[in-house]
């Protein structure tokens, strides 16, 4: 039998190892992330998934991040920031535009012919410290950010060739957010919004003529097979697209101090530099697809591209008179949005 003084000492020990492990328990957290492209896409590969590996490197296994590609914990695109504002996910990767009018003064970087020098890096770093000065107590007051950033230049990729402002004419046509909507409206396309993940089956129904996306993109949604047309506007950018990547600001504020550190460290400006120019390299390999198949590859001249940009100059005066009479600063975030562009640009 063992003896009194031996039980009490055995049951100080089993204490003591359990307040150890619990304690250790404690420590061990799990993020789930969210998002809405299949987990063979460029960004989930090549930025989200880095991402999530160095964080569980960095704290020793303290941290596990269950990646949830296309969707697959419910809901749809336009909801992912809701998702992770309630804490129904933990983290999410969406763009800002998939809910049209919520974060405004994103939009400054989409518009036409805003991303001068094609730049995504440059364009991303802008992004990242316009928000740090205007947009994290505003537009993301409700979540912890951890990542802005934008795609390589917007190409249009349609069934029938175009050259022209013209060629447009009727042209049903999805683009990604509404300012983009706005341009191709008054360029005289018909515009209809939808996410990426729609885009095969409404090119492939007809629902659609054209849709505008990044080259990085197409190889996952294989829309050369769909389309055989594909026109770039050479060293420029018609458009660029914002992206998101956000944290559930309980969950973050629920992570110790050192976790917390660990998290900051691979976000922020250099990793948004880093998206950025990540999806931009991606675009090579896709836009080889679209060469291996013999498709029509139309690289715009300076001359040509002028048209498309006096075309679509009016749709920057209206966004400004709307952000004015919202109060925003229209021209403050057009004049500053430049302003950080060409100085990223200068410093690379």
């Amino acid at each position: 039998m063992i003896s009194r003084h031996a039980f009490l000492k055995l049951g100080a020990a089993a204490v003591a190892l359990g307040l150890a492990a619990g304690g250790a328990a404690a420590q061990e957290v799990t993020l789930r992330l969210h998002q809405f492209l299949p987990a063979q896409a460029n960004v989930p590969t090549h930025v989200l998934d880095v991402w999530a590996d160095q964080i569980e490197e960095a704290s020793g296994g303290r941290i596990e991040i269950q990646r949830f590609p296309a969707m697959q914990l419910g809901g749809a695109p336009p909801q992912l920031i809701d998702q992770v504002i309630d804490g129904t996910v933990d983290i999410i990767w969406t763009v800002a535009g998939y809910t049209p009018g919520r974060f405004p003064r994103t939009e400054v970087f989409e518009l036409p012919f805003m991303m001068e020098g094609s730049n995504a890096e440059a364009t991303s770093r802008a992004y990242w410290q316009l928000a740090e000065e205007t947009m994290m107590d505003t537009d993301f007051a409700d979540f912890h950010v951890l990542g802005l950033w934008v795609h390589g230049p917007g190409v249009i990729h349609s069934s029938t060739p175009i050259e022209t402002v013209a060629d447009l004419n009727g042209v049903k046509l999805r683009a990604p957010t509404r300012t983009t909507n706005m341009m191709f409206s008054a360029l005289g396309a018909t515009p209809i919004g939808m996410p990426v993940p729609a885009i095969p089956e409404a090119l492939s129904q007809g629902v659609i003529d054209a849709t505008v996306i990044p080259w990085e993109v197409t190889g996952a949604i294989r829309s050369s097979e769909l389309v055989e047309n594909h026109t770039e506007f050479g060293d420029a950018s018609l458009y660029t697209t914002s992206f998101i990547f956000a944290m559930n600001q309980a969950a973050y504020d629920g992570l110790p101090a050192d976790l917390q550190a660990i998290i900051d460290a691979h976000s922020g400006l250099e990793f948004s530099a880093f998206a950025g120019r990540t999806m931009q390299e991606y675009d090579a390999p896709s836009r080889l697809i679209a060469e291996d198949r013999g498709n029509n590859i139309i690289t715009l001249t300076e001359e040509q591209v002028a048209e498309w940009r006096a075309a679509a100059a009016p749709t920057v005066d209206v966004w400004i008179a709307e952000m004015d009479a919202a109060g925003l600063d229209g021209t403050g975030l057009v004049e500053r949005a430049r302003a950080l562009i060409a100085e990223n640009l200068g410093n690379m």
